[in-house]
């Protein structure tokens, strides 16, 4: 009994450490996300403009390459393929950015770390921070186009700051978690890059997943996937008009992947926090 209630108690011990750490440092962390958004686009001609510009571009590749290459410019669902492609996509660059970005994140940070004895725990949050302000002005862009494109703005857009919230809440505790073991094994952040292809293809971004209806068991699979929540939270927001909570099973299923990544995440904190500013 006193092993299991030990246990637990260093993950709670964990996640008050963290907590407390980002509620002292709160002002710094906004300040580094400023300074981050600024190092990524300062010298750069066009500035925030580039913020627009790729994600449009990587848009229109792949619907050049799957609407007119492979001929499949069908609509799904009665909307058309463009505007169900931006609004699956549009929360993948975050995400696919911060699952590739929360493996050098640390190590990005190291003098943070080494030099000005900054919290590890607080790095993951701000560099995915100034992420999270590209995603939103790229949203607002979706939302214009989407207006032009004859789907005005609905109620349902009030759930999309939430579904920023939980994407923001499990890719930072990915971040922390991939973080400190990419800073122990550079090993483990190829692995991630080479692995984020597959998570792209089989989050139903570029395809309906509903297609593989039939197939219960491959069907199940790709719903717990928790990028295939968010992209399809999207989804809901901007098409198909559905509440959160009128999916209560795959909301279930994103707070189980959730839980497990804080758990991760602690678990590399607890283990490596003493070692990690010897490594870097």
């Amino acid at each position: 009994m006193n092993k299991i209630k030990n246990f637990f108690m260093s993950y709670i011990d964990a996640i008050a450490v963290n907590i407390r750490e980002h509620r002292d440092n709160m002002p710094q962390i906004f300040k580094l996300s400023i300074a981050d958004l600024k190092k990524t686009y300062t010298g750069a001609a066009l500035g925030w403009a580039w913020a627009v510009i790729k994600p449009i571009v990587t848009i229109f590749v792949y619907w050049f390459a799957i609407a007119i290459g492979l001929r499949q410019n069908s609509a799904v669902e009665g909307v058309p393929y463009i505007l169900w492609l931006i609004c699956g996509i549009v929360p993948w660059f975050f995400m696919g950015e911060a699952i590739t970005g929360g493996t050098e994140c640390i190590r990005r940070y190291s003098y943070l770390v080494t030099k000005m004895k900054y919290p590890v725990t607080t790095i993951p949050t701000f560099n995915n921070l100034s992420k999270l302000v590209v995603h939103a002005i790229i949203s607002a862009v979706v939302i214009i186009i989407f207006w032009f494109a004859g789907y005005p703005p609905s109620i349902y857009l009030l759930q999309l700051p939430l579904y920023m919230l939980m994407m923001f809440m499990l890719m930072n505790a990915w971040s922390l978690f991939a973080g400190l073991v990419s800073a122990m094994s550079k090993d483990f952040a190829n692995l991630v890059k080479s692995l984020n292809i597959a998570v792209f293809w089989l989050s139903g971004i570029l395809w309906n997943i509903e297609n593989v209806k039939d197939n219960e068991l491959i069907y199940s699979i790709l719903m717990l996937n928790p990028v295939t929540f968010i992209c399809y939270g999207y989804r809901n927001c901007f098409i198909y008009e559905t509440w959160f909570f009128d999916q209560p099973k795959r909301c279930l299923y994103f707070l189980f992947w959730y839980a497990l990544m804080a758990l991760m995440s602690m678990w590399a904190y607890k283990k490596l926090r003493k070692e990690i500013p010897d490594v870097l």
